[in-house]
């Protein structure tokens, strides 16, 4: 079987310079495996020896500069906050254990790579859960980072694979790269390596997947995960597991897209039976369970203890599974290379979700937001500088002249006397906003969103502003009185979003690896 499927489609894993044959990494598994063992072992009523808080491995949270650090999330009506925790899978090969399972024996002890990165929010009511996946694939602009142990500092870079992330300092970079790309405050993460991931899936008893029809992937070059399944639903656990996980060479069209499918379908798999089943009833499975999962993983310091990480298990259990929706984050082709970027309009939809604690699932109760108190008070109106910048054109309009003049003015007469107009800055924002540069800047922000009627979802923090600054979108494009457009609260196919109760899911196979 050549690399390149009859069919004409593109080859996969084109890596580049840096890696070459055998140096290519696949992505091998998800992180979010040790999420939900976690908290199928807290509902077995088990609980952990203090002896294991020493196997866990910790690493900072964030290595970015805090100036660039999300917002953190606002609290709701009754004061609960979400949670939002980012699992990464990653591709280590610093055990002969972990570099037997990865293959490609000339990258043993080499950086790892964050080949694995989903996002796991929980919502401030726990009802719902959301997870956003992003494709290894994905080019992203990564910060600048400093690695906590050699101090050395990486310099921000624009147009990188993300998965590059992991080998900048650490985990705490892949933090750092999330929250600049989607503006979302990450609470936790959460790492884990191929070792523990085959174990776990021992001691769980096997997962149920499906495939459409008999699958193996594998190449006559000796691409592939080496997956061997006949059509229907098997039970996989072990190495088999892992090659489910890591499976490119066969599902669909060959791509890191359709891999993150499949390991949503485990996912979701995976967590019904844990909760459906007695499936961690024995203590000494249970025992040795625990000692393989936190021998494997690495968190930040707030997750850091065997307590923290029980307290953690018992949050997510309040969600009911058919309220847990998996998604991939929205992308697009860039170019010819065969990677991917954000897709402009539905990525940007999707992280809103999130950041506002909407479900994807579009069963939301209405809820209301509490009012945050500004650790700095508004100054007085008159003292408020504000920097009024128009917004108004369009893909299919020009700017609409002399709307930051028109609405600085405005302000002028409500008593901003400091608001003054940036004509020099040409602009498109499709919703108006407000956004400010840091939290002694805050409440100034939210006063003037007030003043003109503009709501508090709209005032943003954004390093890319120095002081409180305005931005008249398209959707006030004339008069003196702004009304908020209608929020389109949904969820955009783009994502192609799985319920975890849907167990119907079934992946498509590739008929260039179907075998008989």
């Amino acid at each position: 079987m050549s690399l390149t499927p009859a069919s004409g489609k593109r080859p996969a894993d084109a890596d580049g310079g840096r890696r070459k044959g055998g140096r290519r990494r696949a992505l091998r598994w998800s992180a979010i495996v040790l999420a939900v063992v976690i908290l199928g072992t807290a509902g077995a009523g088990y609980l952990y020896y203090e002896h294991l808080n020493h196997n866990i491995k910790k690493d900072p949270l964030n290595l970015g500069d805090e100036k660039d650090r999300a917002a953190a999330s606002k609290a709701n009506a009754a004061g609960q906050t979400p949670l939002n925790i980012l699992l990464i899978g990653s591709d280590a090969r610093d055990s002969a254990e972990n570099q037997k399972l990865g293959g490609a024996k000339d990258t043993f002890g080499t950086p790892a790579r964050a080949d694995v990165q989903m996002l796991l929010h929980v919502s401030a009511d726990r009802t719902n859960m959301s997870v956003v996946s992003m494709p290894r694939d994905t080019l992203v602009d990564i910060p600048k980072c400093t690695d906590p142990d050699t101090k050395k500092t990486y310099a921000a870079e624009t147009d990188v694979i993300t998965n590059d992330s992991l080998g900048r300092g650490g985990p705490g970079c892949t933090v750092a790269t999330w929250e600049k790309l989607t503006d979302i405050h990450i609470d936790h993460f959460m790492m884990v390596d191929f070792a523990g991931v085959v174990s776990m899936a021992d001691a769980i008893g096997g997962v149920p997947v499906c495939v459409d029809a008999n699958i193996y992937s594998h190449t006559s070059s000796g691409k592939g995960s080496g997956l061997k399944l006949k059509k229907g639903t098997t039970s996989v656990k072990g190495k088999q597991a892992l090659q489910w996980l890591r499976t490119r060479y066969g599902f669909e069209d060959d791509t890191d897209i359709a891999r993150t499918k499949a390991q949503h379908q485990y996912m979701n798999s995976m967590v019904r039976r844990l909760r459906e089943n007695a499936t961690l009833s024995n203590p000494t499975k249970l025992r040795s369970l625990a000692e393989t999962a936190t021998k494997a993983i690495t968190v930040d310091n707030g997750l850091g203890t065997v307590a923290k990480l029980y307290d953690l298990s018992k949050e997510l259990r309040k969600v009911p599974t058919k309220r847990i929706t998996m998604t991939t984050m929205p992308w697009e082709y860039s170019g010819t290379s065969g990677r991917v970027v954000p897709r402009p309009t539905d990525a940007a939809q999707l992280f809103r979700l999130v950041r506002e604690d909407i479900a994807l699932d579009g069963k939301d109760k209405k809820k209301t937001t509490a009012v945050k108190a500004s650790t700095d008070p508004a100054a007085a109106d008159d003292k408020i500088a504000v920097q009024v910048e128009n917004g108004t054109r369009t893909d299919t309009t020009g700017t609409v002249r002399g709307r930051a003049t028109a609405v600085a003015q405005l302000l002028v007469g409500r008593g901003f006397k400091e608001a003054v107009a940036d004509s020099s800055a040409i602009l498109s924002e499709a919703t108006t906003v407000v956004r400010y540069p840091s939290a002694d800047l805050e409440g100034d922000a939210q006063r003037v969103a007030k003043a003109l009627g503009i709501p508090t979802s709209a005032v943003k923090k954004s390093t890319s502003v120095s002081g409180v600054t305005l931005v008249v979108g398209a959707d006030w494009s004339t008069g003196t009185k702004y009304k908020a457009p209608a929020a389109d609260d949904t969820t955009p196919t783009s994502a192609d979003a799985l319920n975890g109760s849907d167990t119907t899911a079934c992946m498509h196979v590739d008929p260039n690896y179907i075998w008989s």
